[in-house]
């Protein structure tokens, strides 16, 4: 068995002062694709949150590659979050978005100009590169954070309901990309056809996991 590119032993989240997620433990093998899936409030977003490393464990432990996050934060590069609010900065552009993330993990300019470029365009954003993120709809901000994400090839992706503001075609087109990235994918979706998809589906439901 290879080693689980990212772990969480006995861990509990806190969102709103109360728990939401308690004592879960879960491995995720390099490439394995894992849905989180269960109602509005059991825990899915603070879950995605802590596994990134954004949002400190009530208790417990996250590991990537085997290495407590808390030991090496540096570790959070590895991931990359697909944020349900997107997470984008309103002031730039769809390309500036993706850039300033490439620039971050250390890409030259050069570099992240042409890979958000390519980014986008498998995201079907080429003509929407240069709009301000102000001026695009829900879908198309959607596709632009899980363009970044993706063009950050990270060993961990994880995606708080990437396809809820997609039509069908586009919703297909994410759906394809995230499934076809090398990364191990942990995906919290209320969309079955995205469960479906992945290699395990994890139940939370008020404070209890289920696998």
């Amino acid at each position: 068995m290879p080693q689980p590119v990212l772990s969480c032993q006995s861990l509990s989240c806190r969102a709103g002062g109360r728990e939401v997620v308690r004592d879960l433990s879960l491995d995720v093998a390099p490439g394995e694709r894992v849905a989180l899936v269960g109602p509005s409030g059991s825990g899915k977003t603070t879950l995605l949150t802590t596994l990134g490393g954004l949002l400190a464990p009530a208790s417990g432990r996250v590991l990537v590659g085997g290495v407590p996050l808390g030991e090496r934060p540096d570790l959070r590069r590895e991931t990359a979050l697909v944020f349900q609010s997107y997470g984008l900065l309103s002031l730039l552009t769809a390309a500036e978005n993706v850039e300033v993330a490439l620039r971050a993990a250390g890409r030259t300019a050069g570099e992240a100009r042409t890979e958000a470029a390519e980014a986008l365009a498998r995201m079907r954003l080429t003509a929407y590169a240069e709009h301000l993120v102000e001026e695009l709809s829900g879908g198309q901000q959607q596709r632009v954070a899980v363009a970044r994400a993706l063009a950050l090839r990270p060993r961990v992706l994880l995606a708080d309901e990437p396809t809820a503001e997609q039509d069908k075609v586009n919703r297909a087109l994410v759906l394809e990309a995230l499934l076809a990235s090398p990364a191990a994918l942990v995906v919290a979706t209320h969309d079955p056809e995205v469960a479906g998809r992945c290699d395990r589906v994890v139940e939370l439901r008020a404070a209890v996991s289920r696998r």
